[in-house]
């Protein structure tokens, strides 16, 4: 009887250690698919985002090279003509150029932005505020748009030539999609450690569809929409994003179609300072 019993519990510890053994090897398994799914998720979105970076950037390109040869190759063809024809054909070329040129500026803007750390160090807000205004003074006197600014003195922490970019970018996004004779304000406040500033627009706004995307690269507004106002590569909210996610602060945006739109960048303050 004893024989028998130690027998039969051997059999049974043998069956448990199997059912434990299997067990933990099904939960290592599920435990080591999660992580290696978890660790390979950014390395994954990192090649899609880098893939479709080429993809949209090919696109891009192929626009401005393709009408650069279409009029090139109609001049070619052309056995009559002229030294005036000749001008508009090079004039037209030399157009088409500059648009490369400056695609492919912003493009590897993008990438060093992509591949680089900033030092951020204490920064007068009107400072900045200032020099972003200063290089969009041509296209808003073109339109002639009036821009207000009512920037407190406070001190941000920031990469200074970073954060004018940051600016001029979305002031140069408020006059292209601003009729003429309007008004682009500029306006910061601080609260709990960081500073809100606005940039507020009277032009044309956007709908939802289009505020979820805007930050997108290469994403451009349908033209049947914009009215013809914007006009761009897409890039430029894109790089917006980019700085802002450098400085760990944050940007919004809130727009109603016909209603202007209003662009919100958080930073944080640098030291303390009065609320």
């Amino acid at each position: 009887f004893l024989e028998r019993r130690a027998a039969e519990a051997r059999q049974e510890l043998i069956a448990q250690l199997v059912l434990v053994n299997l067990a933990a090897l099904a939960i290592g398994s599920v435990v080591s698919y999660l992580l290696a799914e978890h660790t390979l998720r950014p390395i994954r979105a990192n090649m899609h985002a880098q893939t479709q970076f080429v993809s949209d950037a090919s696109h891009e390109l192929r626009t401005p090279l393709t009408a650069l040869r279409t009029a090139n190759e109609v001049a070619l063809r052309n056995p009559k003509l002229t030294l005036a024809e000749a001008r508009t054909v090079i004039e037209a070329n030399v157009t088409d150029a500059t648009r490369l040129q400056t695609l492919a500026n912003t493009m590897l803007g993008l990438l060093r932005h992509d591949r680089s750390t900033v030092q951020l160090q204490p920064v007068a807000l009107q400072t900045v505020v200032s020099e972003a205004m200063n290089l969009v003074v041509a296209p808003a006197q073109a339109k002639s748009i009036a821009i207000e600014d009512t920037t407190p003195p406070l001190m941000v922490r920031a990469h200074q030539q970073r954060l004018v970019q940051l600016l001029t970018i979305l002031l140069d996004n408020a006059i292209k999609y601003s009729p003429e004779h309007t008004t682009i304000t500029i306006t910061a406040e601080s609260s709990n450690r960081w500073a809100r500033v606005q940039i507020i627009d009277q032009g044309i706004g956007m709908d939802t569809a289009t505020q979820r995307q805007i930050f997108q690269r290469f994403y451009r507004a349908d033209q049947a929409r914009t009215g013809g106002l914007g006009q761009g590569y897409g890039l430029g909210l894109a790089i917006a994003q980019q700085i802002i996610t450098e400085h760990g602060g944050k940007i919004t945006v809130d727009s109603t179609p016909g209603s202007g739109t209003t662009f919100t960048v958080g930073l944080r303050l640098a030291g303390r300072q009065s609320t």
